[in-house]
């Protein structure tokens, strides 16, 4: 992130109020990534999604061997896990998210689209939502840095990382913002934040998506 604001502005060195002015973009961009988690909203959410859940589904069947098999890799050591979703309704992020808070696994981070509201992006960031900060281009430049460092320090955390590699009843074809989600974390290995990573398919079906 460093090099990415002295790249931009050379000339600022060591000035007080360059550095100033830097931080507080970058502290923007992250903020248009993710927001605090509220505790609140969590405890209200478990035990509010049950009962909604109960009224859009008769069942939600879950493979137990697949289950355990998931649970046995949260344990390893210093290696986080990263979902790949298929996407077929705007209900997967919060169905996946309670699965893997009630199962022990830990409340993860799930890459939301920009499609949604600002009041609904705010609470779902304060439920553990994260989302691309709104550049066109991520590959270089400070919205690209910040997004490289955060992916990282989430990584790093160990908090799981979901990704959906298509838009909800789109094409079959690998998402935009999946595709830079995912060179985030390929840049993570790439740079050493972790040792490895441990990828997990996740295949979620309807018979009629809500």
């Amino acid at each position: 992130v460093q090099d990415a604001a002295s790249s931009l502005d050379p000339t600022s060195g060591g000035d007080e109020g360059s550095r100033q002015r830097w931080k507080e973009k970058i502290c923007r961009i992250l903020g248009e990534i993710q927001g605090p988690l509220s505790s609140l909203l969590l405890r209200l959410c478990h035990w509010l999604l049950p009962k909604l859940l109960t009224r859009l589904f008769l069942s939600v069947q879950l493979h137990r061997g697949q289950l355990e098999m998931v649970r046995r890799a949260a344990r390893t050591p210093e290696v986080p896990l990263v979902f790949l979703c298929s996407h077929q309704s705007q209900v997967d992020g919060l169905l996946l998210s309670f699965i893997l808070l009630s199962q022990g696994i830990g409340l993860p981070r799930v890459a939301v689209g920009a499609w949604t509201s600002p009041f609904l992006r705010s609470l779902l960031q304060r439920l553990g939502g994260i989302f691309l900060p709104s550049w066109s281009e991520l590959d270089e430049g400070l919205p690209g840095a910040v997004l490289d460092a955060y992916v990282q320090e989430v990584l790093r955390s160990r908090q799981p990382l979901v990704l959906f590699l298509e838009e909800p009843l789109g094409s079959l074809h690998l998402a935009e913002p999946a595709r830079r989600w995912l060179l985030c974390v390929l840049r993570a290995l790439r740079d050493g934040a972790v040792p490895d990573v441990l990828i997990v398919p996740v295949g979620i079906a309807y018979d009629v998506a809500p």
